[in-house]
Parts: C-alpha cells; sequence; structure tokens
C-alpha cells in the first residue's frame, strides 16, 4: 500500500507540477483544475446507482494540445445506502488496487484558444478505469471565458466489461453493463 501510494504522488508530481515549471521556459499555457466534478449513472432495470466526486483533477497544455485528468475512486458519493457504496469499492472497483481512473491524451481539433467562446472538441487519449487502458475518442464543449478561464464538460458511457468489472450474476438485474459518465470542469490558467 505504502508503494502505491508513493507511485500516486511521484505520478501527481509529474503530471500536475511539472508542467507549473514549464511556462517560465516557453510560452505554453496550461490550464489546471483540482475541484471538477464527475458523475456516473447505473441505470439497471431493478436499480438506479449514482456517485458523484467533486475530486477531479486536470491538467490542459494548450500548445502541446496534450491534456491529463485522473480522479480518485475512493472520493465517489452517493450510492443508494452505505451497503452499496463498500460493494462498489471492494467487489467491482477494487478500489485499494486500482485507486484512480485517468484519461490522458491529446486534443485532436485546431482551436484558437485566445478567442472566447464555445467550441466542440475531441479528445483521443487513454482510459484507464479498473487498471485496464482503452482508447477512446471523447466529444467535450469548452466555453472559453473572458477572464482566461475554461469549462470543458462531457458526456460518455464505459462499457464495464471492457475495464474487466465483473458483475456478478446474482446483481446482474441491479447493475448496467453501460454506465453513463458527466463531467464538468473548469480550469484556470498557471
Amino acid at each position: 500500500m505504502k508503494l502505491a501510494v508513493l507511485f500516486a504522488r511521484f505520478t501527481w508530481l509529474f503530471v500536475f507540477v511539472v508542467p507549473l515549471l514549464l511556462p517560465a521556459q516557453s510560452s505554453s499555457k496550461v490550464y489546471l483544475t483540482s475541484t471538477g466534478s464527475i458523475v456516473f449513472r447505473s441505470d439497471a432495470p431493478q436499480e438506479l446507482i449514482k456517485a458523484k466526486s467533486n475530486e477531479l483533477k486536470g491538467a490542459i497544455d494548450l500548445q502541446a494540445k496534450t491534456f491529463s485528468f485522473k480522479v480518485r475512486i475512493t472520493s465517489f458519493d452517493g450510492f443508494n445506502g452505505a451497503l452499496q457504496h463498500t460493494h462498489f469499492h471492494e467487489n467491482y472497483m477494487q478500489s485499494e488496487r486500482y485507486p484512480e481512473a485517468t484519461f490522458k491524451g491529446k486534443i485532436i481539433e485546431d482551436i484558437d484558444w485566445s478567442v472566447p467562446g464555445k467550441y466542440t472538441v475531441r479528445a483521443k487519449g487513454m482510459l484507464n478505469i479498473h487498471g485496464v487502458e482503452q482508447e477512446r475518442i471523447i466529444k467535450g464543449e469548452v466555453l472559453v471565458e473572458p477572464d482566461k478561464s475554461m469549462r470543458i464538460t462531457a458526456s460518455f458511457t464505459i462499457l464495464l466489461s471492457d475495464h474487466d468489472i465483473p458483475i456478478p450474476r446474482i446483481v446482474k438485474e441491479k447493475l448496467a453493463e453501460e454506465v453513463k459518465v458527466a463531467m464538468d470542469a473548469t480550469l484556470l490558467i498557471r
């Protein structure tokens, strides 16, 4: 467990702190957030499960057109009760073994980020959930504000089988195979 914590801190340092040092040497603009929200919804025949985290962390380098987002699995709250919360972490997501979900990659579109407005963008990268990486293209909306902040929203689905998340036969009617995900984050330039 200590090795996992050390690795997570090193990853945090490399992904989120190192880019802060780079703009001093180049004209790169890096936007950061540590309070984005991410919600998932499993709408199965016998049960609706919803949970939310307000601890989505992310960085976007506009010049390099790269991004990196992560969320601690244990930061999700909601669910329909304590037992469901426990099953989510212990039986499905195995939060101790796989403490984070990440999405890292490149922005496909060429956007003039200096012009305030709303833009539709596609992000292509590796989505890592439950220790399994899948290449994904996720479409989202970016609102560039005159104050130089940007708000990103996106909605997409995840197939549990794509990430080796098992659904025991006994709960097949209570847990959807396809989970809906929505994210919302305001990023500020650093």
